[in-house]
């Protein structure tokens, strides 16, 4: 009887085995001749971890490397749980990005929704996104001009680097999230520093992106449980922000010129799909824009012309405004090499490795086939770093970007389509804003060689530590 259950037990085991080796290999005899060439690596796992090493931004890494040398830009795999189709190719990339919702659909790991939440703009597909991302791009048309955001946004990267001037060094990734957190929460929610709701949403906030970041386990006590409970927590005090503001128009208080206040008023939006929203808009303008920020820092210190140049541009606008004068759209639209710095920042430190997409049906393309089902990885960060497609493109350049059309389809650091970031343009004016002072007003070098690391997602391992220097007062008084 025992000999049996054992047998029993043995043959259950082996032919679960065996189906997973079946499952995972019998895509590879799909339409073989047609499918790009590729490997599929080890039963379940595949090349995942390969392909998500950690390795520079600024390099494609070795995994990339090598299987562009043996099979071409385009390439099969199996990553994340799925036959892949691998694209470095900026025809196929761009091709994909814009059949958004006709051939391909976004489609992250299932964790990420766990902790996104069903409604995130980052995850939605259809009418839902569609929804999201017209009321992200009605308030970023709205906001990014008006002086209310632009003073803002000014006065606390002045209260940032006022904090500095008796610091001989700082942990500048850690000064950058704290400027794009303070101008994000003011700008979302209309809170300060000093509220007590604002430590709170912070307090979880950091919970929330660290989960974002680590095993997709829901067991009580991991980071990605804590995550998801601190979405939760976020969510609660998000709605009772929007609560407090529905009782007080109810009451004729003044209205509020945040993200928020607007936001009450669409129709087209749930309950649930504000919340999200407002969620979207703290990671997106939190976390990129403070990276964003921390790679222009980090290739200036290492690019003195550039630095020096960066310098004139911003001394030339300060010398023809009054001393105590803001900041407004004007003076940004006058900040032409600025955006050359940010956009070569973009493009050379790659914020975003690559996207996830699934083929809705099968796609063919330059002769082979992309099958229904498979998932899509388009990779930016080896197009900008491709020499045939970008000139010296190994070097850091800002200059080509005064021949070179930044809204092509060989650059794409915000995605492109209809998942285009909407707040791309927002980023690009704190951080021109930020940097507007910080040149006339400190002089700085990094500590050591800390360089910008993916792993896929990008950070500094050492928090990008420099020794900082005041080199003159303060241009503009913090004035409240």
């Amino acid at each position: 009887m025992a000999e049996g259950c054992y047998w029993l037990v043995l043959l259950v085991v082996v032919g679960f085995l065996l189906s997973l080796v079946l499952n995972h290999y019998l895509p590879l005899f799909f339409k073989g001749g047609l499918v790009p060439k590729g490997t599929f690596g080890w039963p379940l796992l595949g090349e995942t971890f390969g392909f998500l090493k950690p390795h520079s931004s600024n390099s494609v890494g070795a995994f990339l490397q090598d299987h562009c040398s043996r099979y071409g830009k385009v390439f099969k795999s199996h990553l994340f749980f799925s036959p892949t189709v691998v694209s470095c190719d900026p025809e196929l990339n761009y091709f994909i990005l814009q059949n958004e919702g006709k051939l391909f659909q976004c489609s992250y790991p299932k964790p990420i929704h766990g902790i996104l939440g069903k409604v995130s703009m980052l995850v939605a597909v259809g009418d839902t996104h569609k929804r999201l991302r017209n009321a992200a791009l009605s308030l970023v048309t709205i906001t990014k001009s008006k002086p209310e955001f632009l003073n803002d946004i000014e006065r606390i990267a002045i209260q940032i680097l006022d904090s500095w001037k008796n610091k001989p060094k700082v942990i500048f990734c850690e000064e950058a999230r704290k400027f794009t957190f303070n101008v994000i929460v003011k700008q979302v929610l209309g809170l300060t520093p000093q509220e007590p709701e604002t430590s709170k949403i912070l307090e979880d906030f950091l919970t929330f992106m660290r989960g974002l970041i680590s095993l997709p386990l829901y067991i009580p006590g991991t980071p990605y449980a804590r995550a998801v409970q601190a979405r939760s927590r976020i969510s609660s005090t998000v709605k009772a922000i929007i609560e407090e503001r529905r009782r007080n128009c109810d009451k004729n208080c003044k209205k509020r010129s945040d993200f928020l206040e607007i936001l009450i008023s669409v129709d087209t939006l749930s309950e649930d799909e504000k919340v999200s929203f407002v969620l979207d808009s703290l990671l997106g303008g939190y976390e990129t824009t403070s990276l964003l920020m921390s790679m222009v820092v980090h290739f200036l210190s290492h690019s003195p012309t550039t630095l020096q140049q960066l310098k004139q541009e911003h001394q030339k606008i300060r010398s023809m405004k009054q001393k105590d004068d803001r900041l407004d759209w004007e003076d940004y639209k006058k900040m032409d090499f600025t955006q050359n710095v940010i956009n070569e920042a973009l493009r050379y430190g790659n914020i975003v490795k690559f996207v996830h997409r699934k083929a809705l049906k099968d796609v063919k393309f330059r002769g082979y086939l992309i099958p229904s089902g498979w998932k899509v990885l388009p990779v930016f960060t080896a197009v900008h770093l491709d020499p045939s497609v970008h000139a010296n493109a190994p070097q850091f350049h800002p200059w080509r970007w005064e021949s070179q059309d930044p809204a092509c389809k060989k650059f794409t650091p915000f995605g492109g389509g209809s998942r285009c970031c909407p707040g791309s343009d927002l980023a690009k004016v704190e951080v021109a804003f930020f940097l507007h002072h910080l040149v006339q007003n400190f002089r700085w070098k990094t500590e050591d060689e800390d360089q910008p690391i993916a792993y896929p997602y990008v950070e500094f391992q050492r928090g990008l530590v420099l020794n900082v220097d005041p080199c003159s007062e303060f241009s503009v008084k913090n004035e409240g």
